[in-house]
């Protein structure tokens, strides 16, 4: 009975930045615990591969559909193609995000300082990080809100609760090759803000609206940043991307039907400190 409860059979879930390293295992969570899975990213024959990928492997039905989250007629034009294939909306993750990438190597440590940070990349990161978030959540939420059920998760981060630890990306000869710049921690922090209006806004709508706030993934950095980030860490250790999967699932299902407003943080210890 309580097993159950984290079924997912027959809901239709929307991912966005699918095709991301967190958000290909949000794909498989929600396919594994029985959704049928629209893979949504901005590389439009990605996402019809991975979708046929995750089909193959999980036997979900799924959809692949490419779309620009800042663009309204974008996101519109994503909400017609998945009304049109499944004919309801219960679940969307808010999973698109950007990181700062600079010009070059060279120029990342003064590019990323505050002193110097340029405007643009402060104002692509709140378009995709926020409004991107703003305008699914309107846009394919409304659809939920209209039914009188679903559940939105917004993908927020540590650093939405807590500032930057600079020290973490000091190299072992004590050169800073980059600074962790304002707009990231900056955008989800707006993006827990968010979360908490909207779970009061829909509340009397049935549709619940939490945050999922994660930690570091380990992806390839370098080993002195990830000993430097696993001893700042309870657990010793830096995430694996399929470390989310299990709090996804529980966000997304009926396991969490008294649950809306929240920050669920999965981050091995590190804002405990």
């Amino acid at each position: 009975m309580t097993m159950e409860m984290f079924s997912l059979n027959e809901k239709v879930a929307i991912i966005t930045g699918a095709l991301g390293l967190i958000g290909r295992q949000h794909c498989y969570a929600l396919a594994e615990a029985g959704a049928h899975v629209v893979v949504t990213d901005v590389n439009a024959e990605a996402c019809v591969e991975f979708a046929h990928e995750l089909n193959l492997n999980t036997g979900a039905k799924t959809l692949g559909i490419g779309a620009d989250i800042t663009q309204r007629s974008s996101v519109e034009q994503l909400r017609s193609s998945v009304l049109g294939f499944f004919d309801y909306i219960d679940i969307i993750v808010n999973n698109a995000a950007i990181n700062d990438k600079f010009e070059s190597p060279e120029s990342a440590a003064e590019q990323s300082k505050f002193e110097s940070y340029p405007l643009e990349l402060w104002q692509r990161s709140f378009d995709v990080n926020v409004t991107g978030m703003f305008l699914c959540s309107q846009v394919l939420g409304s659809v939920m809100a209209e039914r009188g059920t679903g559940s939105i998760i917004n993908v927020a981060s540590t650093y939405g609760l807590v500032a930057p630890d600079q020290s973490l990306y000091l190299r072992p000869d004590g050169t800073q090759p980059f600074f962790k710049s304002p707009s990231y921690p900056a955008t989800k922090g707006a993006v827990i803000s968010f979360t908490k209006y909207l779970a009061a806004y829909w509340g009397n709508k049935g549709v619940r609206v939490n945050a999922l706030c994660p930690g570091g993934v380990c992806a390839g950095q370098e080993e002195y940043f990830v000993k430097n980030y696993s001893k700042r860490t309870p657990l010793g250790r830096m995430a694996e991307p399929s470390d989310y999967k299990g709090a996804l699932v529980f966000l997304a299902s009926d396991a969490s039907n008294y649950m809306t407003g929240a920050n669920l943080v999965v981050d091995g210890g590190w804002t405990a400190w």
